[in-house]
């Protein structure tokens, strides 16, 4: 991730510096971006750097580093931060961090970078052209036989759910608005992930919209949105590509998009990067938000009591 937002970062121009930890990393890091790496970690760098102001950061670590880093860089005064997602290890680190923002009073933002997708903001522009969301159905499914071979930490993977799939939850609510009613139901478990394999539930939102889940991490599938408006289904499978079901027809077809930023840098990167410098209108998440957003998610994960 740091890579692609060195990308977006010397595309639009800006200056910045990268801090890292260490040395093998950055070397990976300047041989694909040119850009040079600062190591020994970012609590460090801002010990020995302690006067450098700077108005914006980006934080895009491991997942167990990230509520530490963005710790590091409240305490030294900078007061908007771009934090990827989901801004903490486990629920209870979302709920610690989002206390210290509020207490400093500073602007945190979560990196859901699929927001910005060409595809999503198509599906929103058709949506609201057809008088609205009437109701939703998505999915999650991880691929379980992928992932127990990755080489990431038993942490990373045993919060998989919250680090991963909630890219899925948060796009549905994105759509859909905050659930008020929801019934959840979980079984089977994994090696890797204890907490849960197959996900089933429904609800309806703060905004009228009813929706379902299904996701079984033990059998086939993928992520997908599909939004039902008066006229048409919309179909985000690929979240990337937008596909159009038209009221009265079983025909499914492509619909073209203005993709550009989305070709050439890593989807949604660059217009999130750019809408987080320029403060316009962000339709990223602040961390209150998804702090609020993951007594949802976790509800989701637990199932039903």
């Amino acid at each position: 991730m740091a890579v692609d937002y060195a990308k977006v970062l010397t595309a639009i121009q800006i200056n910045f510096d990268v801090v890292g930890f260490g040395q093998s990393s950055a070397e990976t890091f300047q041989k694909k971006t040119g850009v040079s790496v600062v190591t020994g970690g970012i609590k460090n760098y801002l010990k020995e750097n302690s006067n450098e102001v700077y108005s914006k950061a980006i934080v895009a670590v491991g997942i167990e580093k990230l509520k530490e880093t963005t710790e590091n860089l409240i305490d030294h005064g900078i007061k908007s931060i771009l934090v990827e997602k989901p801004a903490g290890l486990n629920f209870q680190e979302i709920s610690d961090l989002a206390k210290i923002v509020q207490k400093e009073k500073v602007n945190v933002f979560v990196a859901y970078n699929r927001r910005h997708y060409a595809s999503v903001q198509k599906a929103r522009e058709l949506i609201e052209k057809d008088g609205g969301l009437l109701s939703i159905q998505f999915e999650f499914t991880e691929w379980a036989h992928v992932i127990k071979d990755l080489n990431k930490s038993a942490e990373a993977k045993a919060n998989w759910f919250l680090g991963n799939s909630t890219h899925v939850l948060d796009l549905a609510f994105y759509f859909a608005g905050k659930p008020i009613k929801i019934a959840s139901f979980k079984s089977g478990s994994l090696a890797w992930h204890e907490n849960g394999s197959i996900f089933v539930g429904s609800g309806i939102t703060e905004t009228g919209v009813l929706f379902s889940y299904h996701s079984n991490w033990e059998s086939a599938g993928r992520w997908g949105l599909e939004l039902m408006s008066k006229s048409h289904r919309l179909i985000l499978r690929p979240l990337e590509k937008l596909q159009i079901q038209k009221i009265g027809s079983v025909d499914v077809e492509f619909v073209d998009l203005s993709d550009e930023f989305d070709q050439k840098f890593k989807p949604g990167l660059f217009l999130q990067t750019k809408s987080f410098l320029e403060d316009d209108g962000l339709l990223i998440p602040t961390l209150e938000d998804h702090n609020q957003n993951c007594q949802v998610f976790e509800s989701i994960l637990m199932g039903a009591k």
